[in-house]
């Protein structure tokens, strides 16, 4: 039994050496490449930042700026007063926290003597919850007809954006040259009827807190106004519409209205085009 146990010992001791040769014969070759070390990064210029120092990948540019400039309403309107072209428009430039805005509204009087209306506002805009930004800036306003052309200043603070059920809203508020105070409110929703065909309702409020005759604004709400127009989408950047638009004049600002002549109640219809880039 000895000599057996003595014998397998010796075998073994003897075949290590072939094994440990064999395993070797089954491993791969170290290339001449694999030896080599792995190539540095190139060194940074002084003044680089820390990051870049340490060999990062430069961060991809996430503050970049963007204009967009919207015509919402660019229309042909028909109805008991004389016919007026509408332009209602907006745009703006900057990044996705601050920007700049700018927006412009008026109407000419096409029939009858000229007159008209054009308001034009700069604001500062920053976002301050998803979807809203808080914008402040000036207004401008300038009214031209048959008696002396008039004009006036104000100081803005209001807000825009998308509230649930995706209602666009924009609530301003306007403090005058003079120290009139006025608000407004305007909120339109689109109704997808198709990819292409949209219906959009629309509501303007004024309201003032003082009497301003010399622009026909009374003191309270002012008016009321209700658009629905319907506008086929040819390109997302190109729609035609057509529509109709009432407006009705209440409490002082109806009394004006009355004095001077013109229609307190006017349902109109509106013919279009909606552009954007």
């Amino acid at each position: 039994m000895h000599r057996l146990i003595s014998l397998l010992t010796v075998g073994m001791l003897a075949a290590s050496p072939l094994l440990a040769q064999h395993a070797g014969h089954g491993a791969p070759a170290a290339s001449a490449a694999d030896s080599t070390a792995a190539p540095t990064a190139a060194p940074i210029a002084a003044g680089q930042p820390p990051h870049l120092a340490q060999g990062w990948v430069p961060p991809v540019e996430d503050r970049m700026k963007f204009n967009y400039v919207l015509i919402d309403r660019l229309e042909f309107s028909s109805g008991d007063a004389p016919d007026a072209l509408i332009l209602d428009a907006e745009g703006w430039y900057g990044g996705d926290r601050n920007k700049f805005w700018w927006k412009a509204e008026g109407s000419k009087q096409l029939s009858g003597p000229s007159s008209g209306e054009a308001e034009v506002q700069a604001l500062y805009s920053r976002l301050v919850a998803p979807f809203w930004d808080l914008q402040a800036g000036v207004r401008y306003d300038r009214t031209w007809g048959s008696g002396p052309d008039r004009d006036r200043s104000f100081l803005v603070l209001g807000f825009e954006g998308l509230a649930p059920y995706w209602f666009e809203l924009e609530p301003a508020v306007f403090v005058s040259e003079d120290g009139d105070v006025s608000a407004q409110l305007t909120a339109t929703y689109d109704v997808l009827l198709t990819q292409r065909l949209i219906l959009q309702p629309r509501l303007d409020l004024n309201a003032a807190a003082q009497d301003v005759p010399e622009f026909g604004v009374g003191s309270g709400l002012n008016n009321v106004e209700l658009g629905l127009r319907l506008r086929y989408e040819i390109r997302r950047e190109f729609a035609p519409y057509i529509g109709l638009n009432w407006i009705r004049q209440i409490g002082d600002t109806a009394d004006l209205a009355r004095a001077s002549g013109d229609p307190v109640d006017d349902l109109r219809f509106v013919l279009g085009l909606r552009l954007w880039w």
